[in-house]
C-alpha cells in the first residue's frame, strides 16, 4: 500500500485493539489531542483529517496540557487506553515534556508524536530550530529521551515497520510500560512508501499475567508462615492488573491487615475490617502505626515512593519485606525478597501455598481497632464549624454526595494530604487518581479531561488549590468545547499554603508563598476573579463562603456538569493552615541554623537504610 509515513502511522494507530481488564474490545488509541504547527500540520494533520471518522482528534490549548489529558486518561482506563498527543517542533513540543514526567514517573502509557527538524537539512535552520554546533543530529525532541520509555526519531518512512511494534510493546507491557516518544520529522512525515498490508491488520493487546518463579513463591510463602504480624500494601500494580478483590479475599482468608499506598488507593472498601487506612506521610496514623508493628510487609505493585514509606521510616528496623511487582527493578529494591510476576498471577500462585494458615486473631482485629481511631479523627476535622472551611471539610462533603462509581482527583499541594488519608471508598473498582509520583501543577484541570473522556458511567470531580488553577487551566476551555463533563474544585486560600507549611514548620521566614509575603510594587495588589475566569472558559461556575453555600454549591455544580455535558467549576475559599496530619516523617534537606534541623537529625537516624540486609 503506497502510502506517506504519517497515513502509515495512522493506519496503524486506528488497527491497534485493546481487552480491557471486564473482557470487552475497545481502541487502543481511542484519542488524539492535537495542536498543529509547520511541523506536524500537512503531514501528520492530513493523515489524521482524512481517518477522523475513525480517530477522533481533540483540540489542546496548551501542549502540556493536552498530554496531561492524554495520561489522565490512561489512568481512568487502568492502562488499557493510550491517548496521543502531537504538535510541532519548538516550544509546542518542549512544552509536553512534563507530561512525559508525569507518565513516566507513573508508569502510565502515553504517546507522543512531535514534529521535528528537517532530516535533508535543505532549508536549515528553519523556524523553532535549535542548532548544536558540534552535533547536527540533535534537536530539542532529545529532551524527551529522559522521559521516555521508548524513544525513535523516524528519519525513513520504512522505519516504521520496525520501531512501532517495539512502541506497542512498551505501550502495553506491565513491567516496561511508560512514555513513548516518536519524533517525526516534517519532510519524512510526507514521504511515500510501499507499506505491507499486514502492517494495517488488526492486533488486540491483551493482559500480560507474567508468571513467577516458582520457587521464590515458595519462600515468600515460607516467609509469610513465619510471619507473627504481616502486613499488606497494595499498590498502583493491583490496580492495573485487576488483582483487587483477589487480593482482598487473599486476605479474609488468612486475616492480614491490609493498607494502600497513593496508586493502591480505593481498592479496599474504607469500611472492611482489615483495612488500616492508607500509609504514609499522607496517609494515616492507624496504617503507620500497624506498620510500625509489623514483622513482616508483603507489597504488591509498589515501588514503595518515599511519600508510603515516610522517607523509610514507617517501618520497624527489623521488618521482613518480601515484595510483588511485574518490574524487576522496583522487586529488588531495598534488600526485599524479591517476587517477579503479574499480581493476579502471583497471587493465586502464593494462596496455594498458604491453605491453611491463618494469622493470630489479635493481630486481624488490630486493623479496623487503629482505623476507627483514625475514623473518629477524620470526623473530628470533618465536622461542621462556622466561617471559612478546611480542606478535610470539603473532601467531607463531596465524599459524601459522590456516588460509588464517581472518580475523584488530585495532583499537588495540600490536596493529596486531604484525599488520600481522608476519603472513603464505598465502590469495590478503583475511584481515585492522585498524580503523586510526580505531583504536577495543573494535572488536575487537564487530567480531569481526559479522565472524563474515559469515566462514562460516573462523575469526575477533580479538586485543587489556586495555585494549580493558575498554573494551568487552559484545557477548561478545551473541555468545555468539546463538551466534556466534570467538576472542578478549587480552593482558594491566597497562595502555596502546603509549601509555606513546610517552609514555616522547619524554622524558615514565610517567603514568597502566601501572597501576602511576596514582594510587589502595586500598594493594592490585585486578586484573581476565578468565578470570572471560569465562565469566561465555558464553564459553568458556582461559589461558597462556607460549608453550607459549599453543600448546596457542589450538589448544583454535579447537576450542571451531568445535564450540560461541560465542565462546572465551585469556587470555595478555605482556610490556609488547617491539615489532615498523619504523624509521618518526610526527608527535606534541614539547613543547620534552622529550628527544623534537631527534629531533622532525630528522625534520620530512625531511617531504615537497607531492610533484610
Amino acid at each position: 500500500m503506497k502510502l506517506t509515513m504519517a497515513q502509515a502511522l495512522v493506519g496503524w494507530l486506528i488497527a491497534q485493539r485493546s481487552e480491557t481488564l471486564d473482557g470487552r474490545e475497545v481502541p487502543l488509541f481511542p484519542a488524539v489531542f492535537a495542536i498543529f504547527g509547520h511541523g506536524n500540520v500537512l503531514g501528520l494533520g492530513t493523515a489524521l483529517q482524512e481517518r477522523s471518522a475513525e480517530i477522533p482528534v481533540w483540540r489542546g490549548h496548551t501542549e502540556q496540557g493536552m498530554a496531561l489529558a492524554a495520561v489522565g486518561l490512561a489512568k481512568a482506563t487502568h492502562r488499557r487506553q493510550v491517548g496521543i498527543a502531537t504538535s510541532s517542533i519548538g516550544p509546542g513540543a518542549l512544552n509536553m515534556v512534563t507530561a512525559a514526567g508525569v507518565a513516566h514517573a507513573n508508569r502510565l502509557p502515553l504517546l507522543l508524536l512531535p514534529g521535528d527538524t528537517f532530516t535533508s537539512r535543505a532549508p536549515d535552520p528553519v523556524l523553532q530550530q535549535v542548532e548544536h554546533f558540534g552535533d547536527p543530529t540533535v534537536t530539542v525532541n532529545d529532551a524527551f529521551r529522559a522521559v521516555s520509555r521508548y524513544f525513535d526519531r523516524i528519519t525513513r518512512p520504512e522505519q516504521l515497520i520496525a520501531t512501532l511494534p517495539q512502541a506497542a510493546r512498551v505501550l502495553t507491557d506491565a513491567a516496561d510500560v511508560g512514555p513513548v516518544t516518536l519524533a517525526l520529522p516534517q519532510d519524512v512525515q510526507a514521504e511515500t512508501y510501499d507499506f505491507p498490508e499486514a502492517l494495517f491488520e488488526p492486533v488486540v493487546h491483551r493482559v500480560t499475567r507474567a508468571r513467577p518463579d516458582l520457587r521464590v513463591v515458595a519462600e515468600a510463602a515460607d516467609a509469610l508462615r513465619s510471619a507473627q504480624r504481616p502486613l499488606l500494601i497494595l499498590g498502583g500494580g493491583v490496580r492495573y492488573s485487576g488483582a483487587g478483590r483477589l487480593v482482598l479475599e487473599f486476605a479474609e482468608r488468612h486475616g492480614i491487615p491490609i493498607t494502600e499506598t497513593t496508586a493502591g488507593r480505593t481498592l479496599v472498601p474504607h469500611d472492611h475490617p482489615l483495612f488500616t487506612g492508607p500509609l504514609g506521610v499522607t496517609g494515616s496514623t492507624s496504617a503507620n502505626t500497624a506498620a510500625a508493628q509489623a514483622d513482616l510487609v508483603l507489597a504488591i505493585g509498589t515501588r514503595l515512593q518515599d511519600f508510603s514509606t515516610a522517607s523509610w521510616t514507617v517501618f520497624a528496623p527489623d521488618v521482613r519485606l518480601v515484595t510483588i511487582n511485574t518490574a524487576r527493578f522496583d522487586a529488588v529494591k531495598h534488600g526485599a525478597l524479591a517476587v517477579v510476576g503479574d499480581a493476579d498471577a502471583t497471587m493465586r500462585e502464593l494462596a496455594a501455598h498458604l491453605t491453611n494458615w491463618r494469622v493470630d486473631a489479635e493481630w486481624s482485629t488490630r486493623a479496623e481497632e487503629l482505623r476507627t481511631t483514625w475514623d473518629t479523627h477524620i470526623d473530628k476535622l470533618r465536622a461542621p464549624t462556622p466561617g471559612t472551611p478546611s480542606y478535610a471539610q470539603i473532601v467531607g462533603i463531596v465524599n459524601e454526595l459522590s456516588a460509588p462509581d464517581d472518580y475523584v482527583m488530585t495532583a499537588s499541594g495540600g490536596m493529596p494530604g486531604e484525599l488520600i488519608g481522608g476519603w472513603r471508598a464505598t465502590g469495590t473498582v478503583p475511584t481515585m487518581d492522585v498524580e503523586y509520583g510526580f505531583s504536577c501543577m495543573g494535572y488536575e484541570l487537564a487530567g480531569a479531561w481526559g479522565a472524563a473522556m474515559a469515566h462514562v458511567h460516573g462523575l469526575v470531580t477533580t479538586m485543587l488549590g489556586d495555585g494549580s488553577y493558575l498554573m494551568l487551566n487552559s484545557e477548561l476551555f478545551s473541555a468545555a468545547f468539546a463538551g466534556h463533563r466534570f467538576v472542578a474544585v478549587v480552593c482558594d486560600n491566597d497562595g502555596y499554603a502546603v509549601i509555606a507549611r513546610l517552609q514555616e514548620g522547619q524554622g524558615g521566614e514565610p517567603f514568597n508563598n502566601f501572597y501576602a509575603d511576596c514582594r510587589t510594587n502595586h500598594p493594592r495588589p490585585p486578586r484573581v476573579d476565578f468565578v470570572g475566569h471560569a465562565r469566561s472558559l465555558g464553564c459553568a461556575v458556582f461559589t461558597a463562603t462556607d460549608l453550607v453555600e459549599f453543600r448546596g454549591a457542589y450538589a448544583r455544580a454535579r447537576a450542571a456538569a451531568l445535564g450540560e455535558s461541560r465542565p462546572a467549576v465551585v469556587v470555595v475559599r478555605t482556610q490556609p493552615s488547617t491539615w489532615t496530619e498523619a504523624g509521618a516523617w518526610w526527608e527535606v534537606g534541614v539547613p543547620e541554623h534552622l529550628s527544623g534541623r534537631a527534629a531533622y537529625d532525630e528522625s534520620k537516624s530512625r531511617q531504615v537504610r537497607h531492610l533484610n540486609g
